[in-house]
């Protein structure tokens, strides 16, 4: 099929289906084009949107002072309390910095609070570094991790590792949080569990990996039970040998059925004592060889239908996401520099640059933020309108203007479709932001003109 006909066929799907979508307005919007510009819009207000209908809000914004709280900025990633009491009450973040933290919004009174935060800043040995993923246990605790780790000829680091506040909803006098050493050291960025429970995560680096980690106890209801024994895997698509390969994969075994490393394995004793497995070092050998990916970044699940599950996994320095089928272990290429943009009807090309986190709405619609900086990052929407897991198209939904920052952690709210968060990380001005973007309730889509994918050029940039 020529790229003109293609470009035509994917536009009237695009434009036709929106009509029948159902629990959210955020896919209705004409794509983007440009950049925004560095410091064009206030950093109250600071993204450029592709609907009229959407609005953004500052619900919290850092004290350079921190004068009423510890707050040592670099907000990441969010997750609301999904699950248990009060679920849907409360938005935690965590603080990407040398003295990593956690923050938790009260989105009843908009009131924010630090729940904890490490006792020292790094190098010392009890300092906690760069908390970056944030994500909801199946049994309401809260994880988060390290984005952390060394190479295989660098001194050991003492960080990469995985935390659980077991907790979460507790005054911030009484939180605990415990780490969870079964997992190898990686530099942790996405954290997602599938239906199963099994846990996925990657190390964020060149040449690195994608892990599993299945529980010995999968139904556990609290993390000491399902953290105390259980397999890492990492990813092998075909033979292992080609980079960033897609089709039939298997998952490699790491450790036995207790989480003790296999013979062979590469084990190091960090500066505190303590013996891990390196995540980085062992999917380089043959025995347990790994598909490198460059620059893995974030996950996430989409469940179609039909039950069967899809992980997206953001690789950043090649410009790629993939998917991985979970049911036959298939990886595709989900969305790249030779995606259809929407709003050009020809390949994204070097408008889509540095894909970083990833977020799925109410519908299942990926959404794929860039690390790049403000003023010329975007966030992206992808269309796969037959879950194939190949994105037929994607189009530009928000751009950051914000000097020196870059957006990261959008979430879509569980418990309201038509409200995301997304923080400001960064800024040159000091003040970290987390800004929530709403949207009216869904109406018939086919009653408004401004339905993503038309080719209504009066209403482009």
């Amino acid at each position: 099929m020529t790229l003109k006909k293609l470009s035509l066929a994917i536009g009237l799907v695009l434009a036709g289906s929106s009509a029948f979508a159902g629990s959210t307005s955020f896919d209705r919007f004409v794509p983007m084009t440009g950049d925004v510009g560095a410091g064009t819009l206030p950093e109250s207000a600071p993204f450029k949107l592709a609907s009229p209908h959407f609005s953004q809000m500052t619900i919290v914004a850092r004290d350079p002072a921190q004068a009423t709280r510890f707050d040592s900025g670099n907000y990441d990633m969010h997750t609301v309390n999904e699950n248990g009491p009060e679920a849907g009450r409360f938005l935690f973040t965590v603080f990407e910095t040398g003295q990593a933290g956690i923050q938790r919004t009260d989105l009843r009174t908009m009131q924010t609070e630090t729940i904890w935060h490490s006792p020292s800043a790094a190098p010392a040995l009890d300092s906690h570094v760069s908390f970056d993923a944030s994500r909801l246990t199946p049994w309401g605790t809260f994880i988060t991790a390290e984005e952390s780790w060394s190479d295989p000829a660098s001194p050991t680091s003492k960080y990469g590792r995985l935390f659980e506040v077991v907790n979460p909803l507790a005054a911030p006098a009484d939180i605990v949080i415990k780490h969870r050493d079964i997992l190898p050291r990686v530099s942790h960025e996405g954290l997602a569990f599938d239906q199963k429970n099994n846990l996925y995560f990657i190390d964020e680096r060149d040449n690195s990996h994608i892990f599993k980690f299945t529980s010995a106890n999968p139904q556990a209801d609290n993390g000491d039970d399902f953290f105390a024994a259980g397999q890492t895997f990492v990813l092998r698509v075909g033979d292992g040998t080609v980079k960033e390969a897609t089709g039939a994969a298997t998952w490699i075994p790491l450790t036995d059925n207790n989480g003790v490393a296999l013979p062979g394995a590469v084990v190091v004793t960090d500066p505190n004592g303590l013996t891990a497995i390196d995540g980085r070092a062992t999917p380089k050998l043959p025995a347990f060889l790994g598909t490198k990916f460059d620059r893995p970044e974030d996950l996430e699940i989409k469940t179609l239908k039909n039950g069967k599950q899809q992980l997206y996994v953001a690789t950043t320095t090649n410009r790629k996401v993939f998917s991985i089928d979970l049911r036959s272990n298939t990886v595709k290429l989900f969305a790249s520099r030779a995606t259809m943009d929407m709003a050009t009807r020809q390949p994204a090309g070097s408008a889509f640059t540095n894909p970083d986190n990833l977020a799925i709405d109410a519908d299942g619609n990926i959404y794929i933020v860039e690390d790049q900086p403000g003023g010329i990052e975007d966030i992206w929407f992808a269309k796969d309108e037959n879950d194939d897991g190949v994105a037929e198209a994607i189009g530009k939904w928000a751009s950051l203007s914000t000097k020196g920052a870059e957006s990261t952690g959008l979430y879509f709210d569980k418990f309201k479709p038509n409200v995301a968060y997304v923080n400001v990380q960064h800024p040159d001005s000091g003040v970290d932001r987390t800004i929530m973007i709403s949207t009216p309730c869904p109406q018939a889509k086919h009653d408004h003109d401004d339905d993503y994918g038309r080719d209504r050029d009066h209403d482009r940039d």
